[in-house]
């Protein structure tokens, strides 16, 4: 079996509302996805989808997307698909970095896999745990007022699990932590997302003033080195995002003992392939899991289920999905949806979820094999 062609789609993902970071630092209201359809000579179709989070909210961005896929393309076709580490391989050579890029290609291959062997990518994977996943909300940056009114709104859609965006002002920080901690309901996970948002001072004071609470915070600095410098110097469980990017990253943060919990984005570290790696290190060294698509449809939610169904029950809190947050939707209701805060396996081959492609538009660019 061989690639022979690489469609690839440009679509706009509408917001349902616009979203705000850390302290309202970054504010967008639309999604750049990117949709990558493979083709085979033996009739077998994979899809992928690459949907960063905005273009400034890590080192990724559409338009890199589909300029990495071009620079790619030639490398990967007429390779088996099936082979994922064969054309992860033809990937990195062809473009070192740019992880985000690849992860549809990825994604896609992984797809047609599991369509010949007739099982969910997850079975493949050697994984398949039917336990169904908490979604975890996605809480903008915003005031107590505003805070409250979206965790009910997502607690009406049967949420139990909720990711809050705080970062940038310490004084604020701690309050919104401490009213959202009076309004936990039992049972209920949440995690505490600065993204970035504080400096090695305002790290420190926030999490002192809230270690009584025994809440978890997630990337409560910029780099590994300033997660490092405040380790030892507060006892709250400390959760890796943004710089939890290669292996690399994985196998320090595991060995200084940096975080009690990784934060797997599968856009962001490459793909499914890349992201089974760094599952590895956290079960290696007793570190708990949240599984997240960086953004997107459907495609990339399912792709970030079929991950966390490899985690073993006790060690995958939530998977975070971006569907409720979208007006748009590119396969209309099919696939893992929302069923009372969680997400369900599918059985079907594969990814388990098929685009409508005609609401993907003509493709911008096609790739094909020359003679």
């Amino acid at each position: 079996m061989k690639i022979t062609r690489i469609l690839v789609y440009h679509v706009d993902l509408p917001l349902e509302y616009p979203y705000w970071l850390s302290g309202g630092r970054l504010k967008f209201e639309v999604l750049d996805a990117t949709i990558v359809k493979i083709e085979t000579d033996a009739g077998f179709i994979g899809w992928g989808e690459g949907t960063p989070w905005g273009h400034t909210y890590v080192p990724a961005h559409g338009p890199g997307i589909r300029a990495g896929i071009e620079t790619m393309a030639p490398f990967v076709m007429g390779l088996d698909p099936r082979k994922v580490l064969e054309v992860e391989r033809a990937m990195d050579l062809a473009l070192p970095g740019h992880l985000y890029a690849k992860s549809p290609i990825d994604m896609a291959c992984w797809d047609i896999a599991g369509k010949v062997a007739g099982i969910p990518i997850a079975d493949l994977m050697g994984g398949g745990s039917r336990t169904p996943r908490p979604i975890a909300s996605s809480v903008g940056a915003k005031t107590i007022e505003e805070t409250r009114e979206v965790i009910e709104r997502y607690r009406a859609r049967g949420y139990v699990a909720h990711s809050v965006k705080i970062g940038g002002n310490v004084g604020r920080d701690i309050e919104r932590v401490r009213d959202v901690e009076s309004m936990r309901k039992p049972g209920e996970i949440v995690l505490y997302d600065v993204n970035r948002g504080w400096t090695r001072q305002q790290a420190l004071r926030v999490m002192s003033a809230c270690e009584d609470l025994n809440v978890m915070f997630e990337q409560p600095g910029e780099t590994l080195d300033d997660i490092a410098a405040i380790r030892n110097k507060h006892a709250s469980p400390v959760s890796l995002d943004e710089c939890l990017v290669t292996l690399q990253d994985a196998t320090r943060a595991a060995n200084e003992g940096l975080a009690e919990l990784f934060g797997i984005k599968l856009n962001r570290v490459g793909g499914l392939t890349k992201a089974a790696r760094i599952r590895d290190v956290a079960l290696a060294h007793g570190i708990d899991m949240f599984v997240m698509a960086t953004g997107g449809s459907v495609l990339a939610d399912t792709e970030a289920l079929h991950l966390a169904a490899t985690i073993p029950d006790d060690n995958c809190f939530a998977v975070w999905a971006c569907q409720d947050m979208l007006t748009a939707d590119i396969a209309e209701g099919r696939g893992p949806r929302n069923k009372n805060g969680h997400l369900h396996l599918p059985e079907e081959p594969g990814l388990g979820v098929e685009p409508d492609e005609a609401a993907l538009g003509n493709p911008v660019a096609i790739y094909e094999v020359t003679s």
